[in-house]
């Protein structure tokens, strides 16, 4: 591990200016940021803690939305009553991530920052176009059973690890930022960037910012939802497919829905041609197949993941069926 300052603030106008100077890097768990300093695949100069901030509360809105803040713990946000009863998705797939230790540490805005789990990205001994641009992705002609099928370019196929953040993009959920000049805020469908040609960007964050909140809308998608996510094992296991699902019902006729797919692409998926089908069509068994098929449309497998599509159709089509329990 190399050198590092550490120091702790306790506002948002602190933070941003102690960012400023230099590499600097926001910590509040820690549970990836950590990790990859042990490896030297990350190398700040500093580390700003800013878990003195008051962004640790989640807050109904008079519009009827919920405002979580960026240092609210994974496991405060998934047993809050609220989300539990108005917006399940997310409950149950935070409570499917990581270990409860874990949770107790990981906050909102860390779970959305969180980098690949890519082995090739993680061992500074390959080459990597997330660690370093133009030197080539090992995970091409690597062992790739765990990388993308969607969402992926010839630069990199490194799947985004988070099970929360899939969960967001199902609630059409709205990212906080503030820097200096003052704040933007950001749908979550376009916080997280596809590859392309600088898979070393993962997201819209720009140095110095900082994610101060997430925000729910009010809507018909929250209680009619579920989380389905398929692993190796069953527990302490990323995703190798999830899916995220919310329906608004009309009697047995689906009048609209949202579907987002994990463990598959380079970043959180939703899935539009999937929830295309799914609108105006009888929730039922034949439809729920069919919105499979259309999730994976442009799916392109490598050599060894192909059984990536299977497996995330099983995902879409179980999740949909538990949304109509629920």
């Amino acid at each position: 591990m190399h050198p590092f300052s550490y120091e702790k603030v306790t506002n948002e106008h602190e933070a941003l200016e102690r960012a400023r100077l230099g590499n600097a890097t926001f910590v509040a768990g820690g549970t990836t940021l950590v990790d990859l300093m042990k490896l030297n695949v990350e190398v700040p100069t500093a580390l700003v803690d800013i878990n003195g901030l008051p962004l640790n509360q989640i807050e109904d809105r008079s519009d009827g939305s919920i405002r979580i803040g960026a240092l609210v713990r994974n496991g405060d946000l998934a047993h809050d009553s609220r989300i539990q009863s108005r917006y399940r998705v997310l409950s149950e797939a935070i409570l499917a991530g990581a270990s409860a230790q874990l949770r107790n540490m990981a906050t909102t805005g860390g779970n959305l920052m969180q980098r690949t789990r890519c082995y090739y990205f993680r061992d500074p001994v390959y080459p990597c176009n997330k660690r370093q641009p133009g030197a080539g992705c090992a995970a091409m002609d690597g062992y790739n059973r765990i990388h993308a099928i969607l969402g992926a370019s010839d630069t990199c196929i490194a799947t985004h690890p988070s099970d929360m953040a899939v969960a967001l993009v199902a609630l059409d959920a709205s990212v906080h930022i503030r820097a200096a000049n003052g704040e933007r805020v950001v749908p979550i469908t376009e916080f997280h960037l596809l590859p392309g040609d600088t898979p070393d960007r993962e997201t819209v964050i720009r140095p110095g910012e900082l994610i101060t909140y997430v925000t729910l809308p009010s809507g018909p998608f929250g209680p009619r939802s579920a989380y389905v996510k398929l692993r190796d094992r069953a527990s302490y296991e990323f995703a190798l497919a999830s899916a995220a699902v919310a329906l608004q019902l009309e009697g047995t006729t689906v009048r609209s829905a949202r579907v987002a797919l994990g463990g598959v692409a380079t970043k959180p998926w939703r899935a539009l041609e999937a929830e295309q089908v799914l609108t105006g069509a009888a929730a039922n068994k034949a439809t729920f197949l069919n919105a499979a098929d259309a999730a994976l449309t442009g799916a392109v497998p490598r050599r060894h993941n192909a059984y990536k599509i299977e497996l995330a159709k099983r995902a879409v089509v179980r999740a949909l069926a538990d949304a109509l329990t629920h």
